[in-house]
């Protein structure tokens, strides 16, 4: 005879008070985090940026002569690469970004290019564009 067999039939004990559900339970066993937001803090700092890129005279020469050339058959809709900076708004550098479209206008006035898909790249941070089987040096 076991040691236990006087309680094991005892029906389970119900409490009179209605029984807390589940999600709210669960609630209380949550985990705490007494630093809220550390974390995002510490993925903010580990995230690298890129420093901004001065280009030269000469670049700035090659660049105008492939947006004129863009400008003069903006017609025959090209496919266009641009590689440009983005600055970060929340740390110091930015991003380099490739960004393949056709251009709708250049826009002298606002100094953007704008692509049929409304992205707006700022000429003055573009630092290289690719027109396919195109040799504007």
């Amino acid at each position: 005879m076991s040691k236990y067999n006087e309680i094991i039939n005892i029906p389970h004990f119900e409490p009179k008070h209605p029984r807390m559900r589940l999600e709210v339970r669960a609630a209380e066993f949550a985990p705490f985090s007494a630093l809220t937001g550390y974390s995002d803090e510490i993925k903010e700092t580990a995230r690298i940026t890129t420093k901004e890129i001065i280009i030269d005279d000469n670049l700035k020469e090659i660049l105008d002569r492939k947006l004129n050339y863009i400008k003069e058959n903006i017609d025959k809709n090209y496919d266009v690469l641009f590689t440009y900076f983005v600055k970060d708004n929340l740390k110091s550098g930015g991003t380099y970004i490739d960004k393949l479209g056709i251009v709708k206008k250049i826009d002298l006035y606002e100094k953007v290019v704008i692509l049929y898909d409304k992205t707006k790249i700022p000429i003055n941070n573009i630092i290289d564009i690719y027109i396919n089987d195109i040799n504007i040096d």
